[in-house]
């Protein structure tokens, strides 16, 4: 099962209309200390509207991944012009990419929605380069709101156990042991981690200057070795790909990055389509907008 925000109005009511300045400030902070300013090739798994776009620019190459095709068109609004960017509607189980193709990759709020986590990293660290870093943020549930919750016997799931929970449907919170441990089975290794949004509490929105908080929290980041209790933690993880899978595919350009996401066969030009060598079936491409939610259909032999 996969979260589809396809025609939801999240830029607007989520970030615009919303208070989460202070959110937004301290996610740009934790992702400069984590991501490399620049390299070849950057994808952002679940990049939305492009909220963090801005902050890839440093890199040869960007590619945007939503599932949701409304907000990739939002993101192509402000990004569509720029020749590096390049827009992917794709699904994070079966991505479209052939192995080691990408450089760096993030993942910021996302996860949380995802259901088959390990199945969602295994695809993730196919796709990246031996070496490449890959910046994961997760929703925390050993967080302190929820520890003090739970003592106080106002919240039913334990914060202590390993597992994910589901407090609303397709919505997870993670217990940091179990991510990092899934990370490492993924082939990541996990080499540093900042702790994020400690002041995330309207109280403190309503009398604390944001400015004074995002500095607060910059400073905060820094406790993680002391414990991982705030309720959104990042991680900056190593692709360890193991012998000859992916050496030297982040050099390759253009269309020959991708591969048919149900078989991974190779993809050939066709107009505004990319097409499977191995059946004949039809990707729109389309410019600099790729989707591979659904087939067009096949080829005529």
């Amino acid at each position: 099962m996969i979260c589809d925000y396809e025609g939801s109005d999240y830029k607007t009511r989520f970030w615009q209309n919303a208070d989460r300045a202070y959110e937004d400030a301290v996610e740009r902070i934790a992702l400069r200390r984590l991501l490399p300013g620049y390299g070849k090739r950057i994808i952002e798994f679940g990049a939305g509207f492009g909220r963090l776009a801005e902050l890839y620019t440093g890199y040869d190459e960007i590619i945007l991944l939503d599932y949701s095709r409304t907000l990739l068109e939002q993101a192509m609004e402000r990004w569509g012009g720029d020749p590096r960017f390049r827009f992917v509607a794709a699904d994070i189980y079966h991505l479209p990419f052939i192995a080691g193709v990408i450089s760096a990759a993030t993942m910021i709020r996302v996860i949380h929605h995802i259901a088959d986590v390990p199945l969602a990293l295994k695809e993730i660290a196919r796709v990246i380069a031996p070496g490449g870093v890959f910046v994961l943020e997760f929703a925390n549930k050993r967080n302190l709101k929820a520890l003090a919750r739970y003592a106080l016997r106002r919240q039913s799931w334990n914060p202590y156990d390993r597992q994910p929970v589901e407090f609303v449907k397709l919505n997870y919170d993670f217990h940091p042991g179990w991510m990092l441990q899934h990370l490492k089975t993924a082939g990541f290794t996990t080499n540093r981690t900042l702790t994020v949004s400690y002041l995330r509490t309207g109280v403190l929105k309503r009398l604390a200057p944001v400015k004074f908080m995002v500095y607060a929290d910059a400073v905060l980041q820094l406790t993680s070795p002391l414990g991982l209790l705030s309720p959104s933690v990042f991680t900056r993880n190593i692709s360890g790909q193991m012998g000859d899978a992916g050496q030297g595919a982040d050099q390759l350009a253009g269309d020959a990055v991708f591969c048919d996401p149900r078989n991974g066969a190779r993809l050939v030009r066709a107009g505004d389509a990319l097409v499977c060598e191995a059946d004949g079936t039809r990707w729109r491409a389309q410019g600099n907008y790729y989707d591979f939610k659904e087939p067009l259909g096949h080829s005529q032999a």
